[in-house]
């Protein structure tokens, strides 16, 4: 039994994001889709440089 754990495990480490997780409905391909967005969303955003508000007074 533990030996089916550790595989399943595995292969869930394993997977990488792939465009048809935003139409499957499991767990994994939904966390995934998620993830992606929320990164390329992060990345697309970049950094928003603001003034320092201490230089200001």
């Amino acid at each position: 039994m533990v030996k089916k754990n550790q595989n399943e495990s595995t292969e869930i480490a394993g997977r990488n994001f792939d465009a048809s997780d935003y139409q499957k409905s499991d767990a994994l391909s939904s966390g995934l889709a998620t993830t992606h967005e929320q990164v390329s969303d992060a990345y697309m955003e970049g950094v928003i440089e603001t003034e320092n508000l201490n230089e200001l007074k």
